[in-house]
């Protein structure tokens, strides 16, 4: 099978298109021909060498997307050759085909495309427990997005909105912004701005409940944003890894720093249905909508990952074997 691999670690330019071996199916597993695969910033720091990476060289990105079950170990009874199936937590995805524990795999409704699914599923169960689980929206609640229209980005402005939030949002050009304000974001600044001192003003210097903060070299800049008592959820580092934070801001302003992983969170094979269901159920009934797909092949990898990493993406970026 062909894969999108590398030996060691660096810039995009490490990656390349090569054929490998086909992998082995064992018990409780089957074997997905992959139809999209998702790209995201995760795969961006597994390639750096500063995130957790499986298997040794060479190396497979991703971990999220979705294809056809094409072969089946002989214990596996519930799922069939050609079930559509989807995962958002399976190593070595940028390949053609994937091993994919059965515990794992999400079967698709017949109404999602596979480029949906490939596309939602990380982003937008990231989205979903930042908003149920590592702080629990409230409908009065004031929240400021960063990289409001990237992918996490765009879905986390329209569950925001669903449940009854106000969205303030940051991005970096002026393209983004109308992006992020078509896209239901009730403001947004760029970076180039004094953003605190727009934020604070629109807020009456009363600051926002909670930050959803992606970019980490931002993270004392999203403290001084937070009304008093009010929180920083930390799960995204695209832009740098975050300054140490001294425990006495906690202390002295009574606000929270909490983080989020969405393995965490996908503890078993019931937890990532019921989430996953909710996911589609919410664009099944046109409660949120993935926007702004990008398709790469995955020859192309390389090219994707600079295209993420260059900041003129919008939405989500997909790879297609």
């Amino acid at each position: 099978m062909k894969a999108l691999c590398f030996d060691n670690f660096g810039d995009p330019e490490v990656l390349e298109y090569r054929t490998i071996p086909d992998p082995e199916v064992g018990e409780g597993e089957i074997l997905v021909k992959m139809q999209a695969i998702g790209l995201n910033f995760g795969d961006v720091y597994r390639r750096r060498g500063n995130y957790h990476l499986e298997g040794e060289p060479p190396y497979i990105l991703g971990y999220e997307g979705a294809g056809v079950v094409e072969e089946i170990s002989s214990d596996v009874k519930k799922f069939r050759t050609d079930d559509r199936i989807a995962f958002a937590d399976v190593p070595f995805a940028n390949a053609e085909l994937v091993v994919v524990p059965i515990e794992k795999a999400i079967p698709i409704p017949e109404d999602i495309t596979f480029k949906i699914a490939a596309s939602v599923l990380l982003q937008g169960l990231t989205a979903q427990y930042l908003t149920h689980d590592s702080y629990r929206l409230q409908a009065s609640d004031t929240v400021l997005i960063h990289a409001v229209a990237g992918g996490v980005g765009q879905l986390l402005t329209q569950i925001v909105k669903m449940l009854g939030g106000y969205v303030i949002g940051l991005t970096s050009s002026e393209r983004k912004r109308e992006f992020a304000l078509q896209n239901g974001a009730d403001k947004v600044f760029l970076y180039s701005q004094d953003w605190r001192d727009e934020i604070l003003t629109c807020t009456k210097n009363r600051g926002v409940d909670v930050v959803y903060e992606s970019v980490g070299s931002t993270l004392m800049q999203s403290f001084e944003v937070t009304k008093i008592g009010g929180t920083v959820v930390f799960y995204g580092m695209a832009g740098a890894d975050p300054e140490f934070v001294d425990p006495r801001i906690l202390l002295d302003t009574s606000k929270t720093l909490t983080g989020g992983d969405l393995w965490n969170v996908l503890v078993n094979h019931q937890e990532r249905i019921k989430r996953a269901n909710m996911l589609f159920d919410w664009i099944q009934k046109g409660k949120i909508e993935v926007k702004s797909l990008k398709s790469f092949k995955l020859s192309e990898g390389a090219e994707a990952h600079q295209f993420l990493e260059s900041c003129q993406s919008i939405g989500k970026i997909i790879l297609i074997p």
